[in-house]
């Protein structure tokens, strides 16, 4: 029982791939958005306007994937198999980690999505409400990160 237990752990294979897989078609689409964007102000002379809310948006697109290909990574790391090769940064110990970086990229995605109403907006009471939305939103996600932050473990000073 224990080892049939055991081998569910890799259940979470299925999520992880299906994460990586959303990941790389979202930083595909916005990459193609982005390229389409220069193109269009090269060739069409976009207004400005547009085409920073476009620029935002594709950036968005391709921050919302980095989200997923961290969950991917992370899941599989923390699961299946914790030698995986990923940069440092990426690297996952525990669901701590894992949170900390989900909750560094989604503080980026609001910033985006900030500037973008910002900028696209025709009302300042619009921009202020998104703002003071946007805010509280990252001083719930600081709160919770600091709330559920782990202590760090001492280091044993060795006797001889």
């Amino acid at each position: 029982m224990r080892k049939l237990l055991g081998l569910t752990r890799y259940a979470v294979i299925v999520p992880a791939i299906a994460s990586i897989i959303g990941a790389l078609l979202l930083m595909l689409r916005g990459s193609v958005a982005m390229i389409q964007v220069v193109y269009d102000t090269v060739v069409n002379q976009a207004y400005l306007k547009d085409t920073i809310v476009e620029v935002l948006t594709a950036v968005d697109a391709i921050l919302l994937g980095t989200v997923l290909l961290v969950i991917g990574y992370g899941l599989y790391e923390l699961f299946v198999d914790e030698d995986i090769e990923v940069p440092v940064w990426l690297q996952v110990r525990d669901l701590d980690d894992l949170k900390s970086k989900l909750i560094g990229v989604i503080v980026a995605i609001i910033a985006v999505v900030f500037v973008g109403v910002f900028v696209d907006a025709k009302r300042g009471a619009d921009v202020l409400a998104y703002g003071v939305a946007a805010g509280a939103i990252v001083a719930g996600l600081a709160l919770f990160s600091y709330a559920t932050k782990k202590p760090p473990k001492e280091k044993s000073i060795p006797t001889k």
